[in-house]
């Protein structure tokens, strides 16, 4: 009961059309039911000699499609209540940065297609995209120069979509090199336009970058570390991983992987969904639809008005 008190609508003017089903059971009540009487009627012609109960029963039933638009209109006026929200899931905006440098086609152990580093980088992102769910995603291509192919979006398909366009022997020769530092950077802007959620950078390459030297990792991961940015490595390939890689990952609370291997990739990209893991918010209140009261009188009013089509009714003579 006390859930019906505090049941409000969102749509409140429309329940002045209530006037219409009142008016309606009004003149049902009113009316003079049947004016001939037939011996087949049980009755005469003598209103007084009619049965009252009979009379109550059959306008009792004949009130229901009054009933019935009554629930209609309260259905159209949008009933709710107030109710503890779920927790949610805070959003995480993803970057991801891929290698499509000319090294990323040479072949890698347990791939699947043709076994390059591309096609396993490519099933792997694309996996991690399925299983991470209520995140953002982006994903940008880079070698000596960098292109944002997938803005930050919930709209997944463009990067399933995009593996036979992005493939290093299909791209303009100026891809054939791998800059690392540059990437991040162009990375790190499309980020800190993000106002909501986490950041998070996933570079996926398998080469050294010539543009860390020096001081420059240390730079870049101060930078990002400032704007909130989280870099994780991924090494798609065998090899030591260069030091300045592991000075930006660390830097910024992430962390370098290699995976020598198909499985070890995909094993990568599952590790780093369980060290980022999702937060959620705290629950509050929310108005949420409340049409269950309403439709079990609906369903009522319906069932009674179908029997009383049986032959509770007046005649129509």
């Amino acid at each position: 009961m006390s859930s019906l008190f505090s049941m409000s609508f969102a749509r409140w003017w429309v329940l002045l059309l209530l006037v219409l089903p009142m008016l309606l059971g009004v003149w049902e009540v009113l009316r003079r039911g049947h004016p001939l009487v037939l011996p087949f009627d049980h009755g005469s012609g003598d209103r007084r000699s009619r049965s009252p109960v009979l009379r109550v029963l059959v306008t009792l039933f004949n009130l229901t499609p009054a009933l019935l638009l009554a629930v209609a209109i309260v259905v159209l006026s949008g009933p709710q209540r107030l109710r503890s929200a779920e927790q949610e899931r805070e959003l995480s905006n993803i970057l991801i940065a891929l290698d499509v440098s000319g090294s990323m086609e040479s072949s890698f152990p347990g791939a699947s297609g043709k076994g390059s580093c591309y096609d396993a980088a490519m099933d792997a992102v694309k996996e991690f995209t399925t299983f991470r769910k209520g995140d953002a995603f982006g994903l940008t291509i880079f070698g000596n120069e960098v292109l944002h192919w997938v803005p930050v979006t919930k709209d997944l398909s463009a990067i399933a979509h995009s593996t036979p366009f992005l493939r290093p022997e299909s791209l303009p020769h100026y891809f054939g090199g791998t800059q690392i530092g540059k990437a991040l950077r162009e990375c790190q802007k499309v980020l800190v336009q993000r106002k909501e959620g986490d950041r998070m950078i996933i570079l996926v390459s398998d080469g050294f970058s010539a543009d860390l030297g020096g001081n420059v990792a240390q730079e870049i991961a101060s930078e990002l570390r400032r704007d909130k940015i989280t870099v994780y490595m991924v090494q798609a390939g065998e090899g030591e991983l260069p030091d300045e890689i592991h000075t930006i990952s660390s830097g910024t609370g992430g962390q370098a992987f290699t995976a020598g291997d198909r499985t070890a990739l995909t094993t990568v990209f599952r590790r780093i969904d369980q060290m980022q893991a999702a937060k959620l918010k705290p629950a509050g209140k929310e108005f949420a639809d409340f049409f269950a009261p309403v439709a079990v009188v609906g369903l009522a009013a319906g069932a009674l008005h179908l029997v009383s089509l049986l032959g509770v009714r007046y005649t129509p003579w």
